[in-house]
């Protein structure tokens, strides 16, 4: 997959501006895909260039005038190639996970700090995604929504970040619990606890 796929669904839900893209994406498209905004504003020049997508001029009186971008019939037939292309497998590229797979042999203290520290930003992200879960529900509880509501496709991507979010969390409390205890147990001083949910 590339950023300009990521780019072409998020504009799916309506006319974004560059700035409310990056909003989206910190928001929601980061759940499966990252991009920093100077990526994003370059991708939305190449999808124009290219006739993936359309740009038009709004003009503001207080504010400088800004370009709102929407897809085209030839981005909508990119995002059907790309759809029913072959997805690869997903993996995970964790620095934290290197630092957990030497701390054998390495400080421990460190690492269950930055273990607590990525518990932290799970859990704030949990709460992140739970609302706009709730956002996109209404009044329809979950089961209601998955069978009938509308749109599907973002809120079982949130769905998805939600649920990785939330097992990250678990996995960061259950780790620097481990080592804080086994370290303790050793004989070490108790590393100090950071903040998680």
């Amino acid at each position: 997959m590339s950023l300009r796929h990521a780019v072409l669904a998020a504009l799916l839900s309506g006319e974004y501006s560059g700035y409310q893209l990056t909003k989206a994406f910190d928001v929601g498209v980061a759940n499966f895909w990252y991009a920093r905004p100077q990526q994003l504003y370059l991708e939305l020049s190449k999808l124009e260039s290219d006739g993936l997508i359309s740009g038009r001029e709004v003009v503001q009186q207080t504010r400088p005038n800004k370009r709102l971008f929407m897809v085209t019939d030839a981005g909508l037939a990119e995002l059907a190639r790309f759809a029913a292309s072959v997805s690869k497998p997903s993996f995970i590229r964790d620095d934290l996970l290197v630092k957990v797979q030497a701390v054998d042999h390495v400080d421990v203290a460190p690492v269950i700090a930055q273990l607590d520290q990525r518990a932290a930003a799970a859990a704030a992200k949990v709460e992140i995604l739970d609302k706009i879960l709730r956002r996109f529900r209404g009044d329809l509880d979950e089961e209601t929504y998955l069978r009938h509501g509308s749109p599907i496709g973002p809120y079982l991507t949130c769905l998805r970040g939600r649920l990785f979010e939330q097992e990250h969390h678990d996995w960061s409390v259950r780790a620097a619990a481990l080592l804080r205890d086994r370290a303790t147990r050793n004989g070490d001083p108790p590393p100090v606890s950071g903040q998680s949910r």
